[in-house]
């Protein structure tokens, strides 16, 4: 029995440990975005309570955008549900690589995925893959992110706008960082990210970055299944020493 706690809180530890390089993107990304809520008239418990309840930060800002040009709730609901329709894809994916059995750990699991986790988590092998790890790797991101938005909505009146606008690009930073590694083995996955960004940067032309966003990414991934092709892991990759578990 208590082998098995010290191996659960060893699968935890370790995802924690892996979450913590998304810290220096969330922070300040989650100051960016309280700054912009607090400034559109939001007060600090709900723009703090909206990190907490969405944990979404692109959606977040643009519902923030929405709310300060007057949208109606309905409308700020659709568009940012149309936004993160790429999540449940993710959520189902992270999912399907945990495979025990208890759902509701499952269920508290896909609330955090993100961009972020779910790149970090659908790149370990899979015998690496359980949902105490995912829970440790949320619990930095999520925890990271909240933390991110108290700083800036108390800080708010503080930071000049021309330092929020700046700090939103630490997002893509950052994830750029987390992807290069995986798409320098993998050229068809290079070219399919290269061809999302020109058709996004084409449809930006011709509609709201939202929906290019959307459209773009919903034709290239159409598009990148007939041309990309994911290898399969080998079976040794799963085995998992206890040396490397600790690593």
């Amino acid at each position: 029995m208590d082998e098995s706690r010290e191996k659960v809180k060893e699968q935890y530890l370790r995802g924690v440990r892996k979450g913590i390089p998304v810290i220096f993107g969330f922070i300040p990304v989650a100051i960016a975005y309280a700054v912009m809520a607090r400034q559109g008239g939001l007060s600090t418990f709900e723009t703090v309570l909206m990190s907490a309840l969405v944990f979404a930060g692109a959606a977040q800002m643009m519902a923030v955008e929405m709310i300060v040009q007057g949208s109606g709730a309905m409308a700020i609901i659709i568009a940012t549900f149309i936004l993160n329709l790429r999540h449940l894809i993710m959520s189902t994916c992270v999912v399907e690589r945990m495979k025990e059995p208890n759902l509701r750990k499952k269920l508290l699991a896909a609330f955090g995925v993100t961009d972020e986790s779910f790149a970090i988590f659908t790149t370990e092998p899979e015998g690496r893959c359980t949902t105490m790890y995912f829970l440790g790797l949320i619990t930095v991101t999520y925890g990271s992110w909240v933390a991110g938005t108290v700083i800036g909505a108390v800080a708010s009146d503080l930071l000049p706008p021309i330092v929020s606008a700046s700090l939103g690009v630490s997002l893509y930073a950052m994830f750029i960082a987390i992807l290069t590694p995986n798409i320098r083995g993998n050229k068809r996955i290079a070219l399919l990210v290269i061809l999302t960004a020109a058709v996004n940067s084409i449809l930006n032309k011709l509609m709201a970055s939202s929906w290019a966003l959307i459209a773009s990414t919903l034709i290239c991934a159409f598009a990148g299944t007939f041309f990309v092709e994911m290898e399969d892991e080998p079976v040794e990759s799963i085995e998992i020493s206890e040396d490397e578990i600790k690593n």
